[in-house]
């Protein structure tokens, strides 16, 4: 069986009060990753339940099951927070493009994708070579390519 490759989905920031609550900075914009019942993971593996969440400002309030004073919640303050990749067919995943072969519409092969750069107009899928494609370009993804119809320009040749 294929090892589960954890996401960064956040960030423990301090303490809040006395009884083990933490802010939290998401990275991700699925707020149901720190929903009650959620099982997200330190770096060091730790498995950390959440027993609360809610919203705070710009973060949320969250206390796990088992950091109940503000000494414990100090030991995972700063820590990043993992969480295995969520199940849904209808959307594409950054980690699912990570690794992929970049192939034009006329079937020639580009490059790598090595990783993503977030853009405000598009994400930008950065191939092992420097190339930028636009991620809205990208028209088909099978289990090893993605094929992606661009203009003219994009790839210098």
């Amino acid at each position: 069986m294929k090892p589960v490759q954890l996401l960064e989905i956040g960030r423990i920031g301090k303490p809040h009060g006395l009884r083990g609550e933490v802010s939290i900075l998401l990275t991700t914009d699925r707020k149901e990753r720190i929903s009650v019942g959620s099982i997200l993971f330190l770096d060091s593996k730790q498995e950390l339940i959440v027993q609360n969440s809610r919203s705070h400002k710009k973060r949320f309030l969250v206390l796990f099951k088992g950091v109940d004073t503000r000494e414990s919640a100090e030991k995972v303050s700063g820590e990043k927070l993992f969480a295995e990749p969520l199940k849904d067919e209808t959307t594409i995943w950054v980690h699912e493009l990570i690794g992929k072969i970049v192939v034009d519409s006329h079937g020639c092969e580009r490059g790598e994708v090595v990783e993503i750069h977030a853009n405000p107009a598009s994400d930008l899928l950065v191939l092992d070579d420097g190339t930028l494609v636009p991620i809205t370009f990208l028209s088909d993804m099978k289990e090893k390519t993605i094929t992606v119809h661009v203009p003219k320009g994009i790839f210098l040749d």
